[in-house]
């Protein structure tokens, strides 16, 4: 079995319960967005052209390593779900809307629904067992438990 799969099947292994699964869909890309949001908002040095440059987008290269690792597929769902979110940062900050307060927010509120869902489901998180279970649960959420016929 692919190191893909044997990560997938474990993952999905603490998000058997519907509503647990459902919460996870809605604030695992939050907090990927949230996360992204912040490293975004660091300030980018005169040297680089901050028109061109971000630090989004470098975190986003160093995890396509990992990604990349995986595979094809998983690398291209990342960079498609990688794209929306830098994207929309970068709409939001033309928009000059408060980005790192927003992403607090949403962070904080995304984490807490985690654990309720949790709760719910009886078992810990999976990154709290692996932390790159942590880069595994925006592709889990993106094709659940139904791996199969995507990679």
């Amino acid at each position: 079995m692919k190191a893909l799969e044997l990560l997938l099947i474990e993952y999905g292994k603490s998000h058997q319960n519907k509503y647990n699964q459902l919460i996870h869909k809605v604030c695992v890309p939050l907090i990927l967005w949230a996360s992204l949001a912040f490293v975004y908002c660091i300030p980018v040095p005169k040297i680089f052209n901050s028109q061109v440059f971000n630090w989004g987008y470098l975190i986003v290269l160093m995890a396509f390593i990992f990604y990349i690792r995986l595979g094809v597929m998983p690398l291209v769902i990342m960079l498609f779900q990688s794209f929306i979110i830098l994207y929309s940062l970068k709409v939001f900050s033309h928009w000059q809307l408060p980005i790192l307060l927003i992403a607090v927010i949403v962070f904080v509120i995304s984490w807490i629904l985690q654990f309720i869902g949790h709760k719910i489901e009886g078992k810990k998180p999976s990154f709290l067992k692996d932390l790159q279970f942590l880069l595994i649960g925006p592709l889990w959420v993106f094709v659940g438990n139904n791996f199969v016929r995507w990679f």
